[in-house]
Order: structure tokens, then sequence, then C-alpha cells
């Protein structure tokens, strides 16, 4: 069995996870304050979003210094700690490494805007076109155009994502060397575990305008993208087979994930793919109304555990994290059914073959938001999204209602902890306002209670280490053309694991394609449900069945 596919990982967002002094941002301290908490839910890594020095334009993810902490989130001895004391409890640390861009404070960057050629060459500065216009029509992910003009120096430099963050340039040795010298630092630390943010748009290809697109068939799984993992893989975290990796990949492919992922390409342990994700945009984009695709969904999630297994490839299973709504409130219930709903969407992701990840507020059914003002907001993408939308004439109640389903802030509102002020997130005023249901909703609560949402993603963890066939078995999707259920097998030796979701609030029935006979419920979120070839489902049921041959 190989060593993290029965591993669980939980994604923390430092800043919304706890605060332990008061000035209403999450900090290390408070991670580590919550380490039996998280001993308890049964995960064996934590992954944390970036702490590094930065500005904060996008929360983190705007870096001007990989080997120092913010002193908002605490001090290097406060990590040494945490570090420590979740070795002990059986916990690592996974560390996010941004290495597609820095941000625009970077010592770096103030070097090339200084006009230090080397410094320049860390990044891509182009000249405009003869009429003054950006290098390339390129979109940034943000809105807007991917291109900055920097005056003093009658160049242009490339941002994919916030101006505040320069694209680095990979196809320079120099910038490898940086990237390979942060992992080992570190790595010397301790850390066993790293997520290397969209760094599958590392490796840029010809600098063309897109008459297709906004660009990014330029820059995706770009030509030397494969060369430059392998080559990190070799240099750093190859080294030691404990280390877990996995790669963001920003509108992938599946045939460059085998590849990323497979078992023998020495490149990342597992990958983040988000087909599945974008089923309520319409193609690419998120900034619209439009209802889930139930049959898309349901094909894409078939069509990577089929296609990743065919390859030998691994896959990060997942419906959160920091960039994604709540899943509850995405195809889930947040009122009748929201247990319900809930523990269906937790059981149909985690017997995926694949790593399971948590987004911190997950086990709890944390829901979207609800913000009703633009003052609540502080995503840079929703705050530039939502004046785009205005400006292309929308009224301000209907951009106000795309923001409330697609805003990255749905996920990062501060955890809720008990039925106290600010949810027990903070003695202060919170950075981002507090979800007004954590008095329903908070882990206290659920902690207490024997059948909670907590209770039963405690159970999946469980059962993923107590059962081969959730970390091993093969993957065969069951019944793909009902309109209301997923369902899928999986089988491993002398064990056939079956998981049956029905997906609305709707009552259905849903028949087997083989026999249930001598099949056991090993977990489920109604009490009463027996195995049978025809099952009557209530809305948002769920049902794991296990048979084991003699």
């Amino acid at each position: 069995m190989s060593d993290f596919h029965n591993k669980t990982v939980y994604q923390i967002y430092p800043k919304s996870f706890l605060d332990t002094d008061g000035d209403g941002w999450g900090d290390l301290r408070g991670v580590l304050q919550k380490l039996d908490y998280l001993q308890e839910l049964g995960v064996d890594y934590l992954w944390l979003t970036p702490f590094f020095v930065s500005p904060q334009n996008d929360n983190g993810y705007d870096v001007s210094d990989y080997r120092r902490i913010d002193p908002r989130y605490g001090t290097m001895e406060d990590f040494d700690r945490l570090l420590r004391e979740a070795k002990a409890r059986g916990i690592e640390l996974m560390l996010d490494m941004v290495f597609n861009h820095t941000s625009t404070a970077h010592p770096w960057f103030q070097r090339a805007l200084e006009g230090d050629p080397l410094y320049q060459s860390y990044y891509f500065f182009r000249p405009g076109k003869e009429n003054g216009a950006a290098p390339t029509n390129w979109e940034s992910k943000f809105g807007g155009s991917a291109w900055e003009y920097v005056p003093k120096l009658n160049q242009y430099y490339l941002h994919l994502f916030d101006r505040t963050q320069a694209d680095l340039n990979w196809d320079n040795p120099e910038v490898r060397r940086e990237m390979r010298d942060i992992v080992r630092f570190w790595m010397e630390k301790g850390v066993k575990g790293f997520r290397f943010d969209v760094v599958n748009l590392i490796s840029k290809g010809a600098f063309n305008d897109d008459d297709q697109g906004d660009g990014r068939r330029f820059y995706t799984d770009g030509p030397r993208v494969h060369n430059y993992l392998q080559e990190l893989n070799r240099e750093t975290f190859g080294r030691d087979a404990d280390i877990l990796t996995v790669g963001e990949m920003s509108s992938t492919s599946m045939e460059n994930c085998f590849r990323y992922a497979g078992e023998d390409s020495h490149e990342l342990s597992m990958v983040f793919s988000f087909h599945h994700l974008k089923v309520d945009f319409m193609g690419n984009e998120k900034w619209v109304l439009v209802p889930a695709d139930f049959g898309r969904l349901k094909k894409l999630l078939f069509s990577w555990q089929e296609g990743m297994a065919a390859h030998r490839a691994w896959n990060a299973v997942f419906w959160c994290n920091h960039d994604q709504p709540r899943v509850v409130s995405r195809f889930g219930s947040e009122e009748e059914y929201w247990k319900e709903s809930a523990k269906m969407l937790a059981s149909a992701i985690h017997c995926l073959r694949g790593t399971p990840y948590i987004y911190q507020g997950e086990e709890l059914g944390m829901t979207n938001a609800g913000f009703t003002r633009l003052e609540q907001y502080r995503d840079v993408e929703s705050l530039n999204h939502f004046q785009i939308l205005r400006d292309k004439g929308m009224s301000e109640e209907s951009a106000y209602q795309i923001l409330k389903v697609h805003s990255r802030d749905n996920s990062r509102t501060p955890m809720q902890w008990e039925d106290a002020p600010h949810a027990g997130f903070t003695s202060g005023s919170p950075w981002i306002g507090v979800n007004p249901n954590y008095r329903r909703i908070n882990a206290a609560r659920q902690t207490a209670e024997p059948d909670s949402i907590f209770r039963h993603y405690q159970a999946l963890i469980r059962l993923r280490k107590q059962y081969a066939v959730l970390a091993e078995g093969d993957f065969s999707p069951l019944t793909p053309q009902h309109p209301s259920v997923l369902a899928y097998c999986r089988h491993w030796k002398d064990e056939t694991l079956i998981c049956v979701n029905n997906f609305y609030r709707r009552p259905c029935s849903w028949t087997s394609p083989v026999s249930l006979e001598g099949f056991e419920v090993l977990l489920s979120n109604y009490p009463d449900i027996k195995p049978q070839d025809h099952l009557s489902l209530r809305p948002y049921e769920s049902v794991i069945l296990l048979h084991r041959s003699q």
C-alpha cells in the first residue's frame, strides 16, 4: 500500500482559523491551540495556506519573502513549535509554495524595477506593440489585462493574476535554483508536504495574441513544465520518500495530469483538478448564475477517476478549498436537509480513488457567507469582478447575487468554534465578518453530538485506514445515466465497496446493477437503511456498503 493512499489532508486558512492575540487575524498559535481537535478528527496532514511575509493583496498568495513568517501570523519559533507538536500527534505539515509569481514587493522585483538586468530576467518584461498597447491581449485571471505598464522602464510585465503578482520566468535557471533552495529550506526544518500553487502555469509558451480566448492556451501546461517539475523533484523532495506533494492545476488536461501525478513520472504525488467544480459555470466563465449540471458533474468525476487509474496516476479528491464556495451551499441544502446533504457530499467524495482533502469548517457543514453589501467583501477577485459586471451594465442587485454564489470569500469567513461572540474565533474585530449561523453551526456543538457532521467525517477518515479497498481499490461507475444518483463501486482483493448518493431533496429509487446480497452497511446518513437491490432513497440519502468474499 502506498504511504499516502490511506491518508487525509486538512486545509487550514490560518487567517480565518483562530486568532490568539485579539487582532482579528488568525495566527500559527491558533493552529497550535487546535491540534487536539484535529487529532480527534483523525487527519494526517495539515495544509497551511501561505503565512510568509506578504503585502496581503491576495491573502498571502503574493509572497515577498519565502523564508520568513509574516509577523501577523507569528514567529519562526511559533512555526517550529507547531511542527513539533503536530508530529507528536502523528500529523505532518504541508506548506503552500506560490512559485508561479511573487509579490511586486519582493526584493527581486524591486531590483528589477531599479533596472537591474539580472532580476529583470527573473520576470517577463516586454516592450509594448508599436501602438503602445500591451505585448499580447492575454487577460488576467482576476480581470483586465495580464500586462502592467512600467513608465520608468517603458516596458510591461506579465501578471496572470493581480497586478501585484508578477509572473516568474522559470526558463531562467537562476529562478529554478532559487525555488529549489526555498523548498530545501523548509525540508531541513522537517516539513513533509508541499502544495504548489497553479504550478502548471510556470512554463510559458509563445507570447502571441489569442484570437480564440483569454490567452490561457499559450501558458497552461506549457512546453517545459514537465522538465521543470522533474528537475525540482530530483533536486529536492524526490530525495525523501516520506514527502507528499500536490500540484494545483489551472485549466489543465487529463493527459498532462497522467504525467504530473504518474506513479513513475517523478513529478508530483497527486494533482488538484477543477473541472468538476465548473459545472455551475458557463464554460470557463464563473461570474454568471446557471444551475449546476449534475449529469456533467458525474461524467467529469467518473472520467477522471477512470482515466487517472488507467494511467497509474493519483488524484486529490475534494469539494472545497479557499477558492471555492462552500459545498453544502453549492450542491446541498443550507436549511431543511443541511445535515443529510453535508454527510452525503462527504461520503460521495471520500470514497473515491484518491487522497481526500477537507477544508476547514467543511467537517462542520459550514455554509456560504451570505454577505449583502460590497463592504463586507475582502477578496480582490470578487471586488474586481463586481466592478466589471457593473461596467457591463448589470444591476447592483444582480451583481450581488453572483457574488453571493461564487465569491471566494464564501469560504474565508472565520472558523465557527462555539456559540460565543465572533464564534470564538477572536476576542477582537475579525478581519472579515463571521457567518451569523455560527450559533447553530459550530465545533463545540458538533463534537458533543454522536450523530454530527463532524462525527461522519471522523468515521470516513477511520474507514479509509481500516479498509484497503478505499485506499487501493479500483473504480467503476454504477448507473451513470441515473438523473439523481451518483453511485460507484470500488474493488480490492476480497473487498467490494459500493457508494450510493442521492444528490437531490426529492426522494428517488435506485436499482443496483449488481446483487447486494451479503453486503453490510458501513456508513449512512439515515439510521435504518438495509442493503437491497432496489433502494428507495430519501432526500440526500447516502449509503456506503461493503462485501468481503470468503
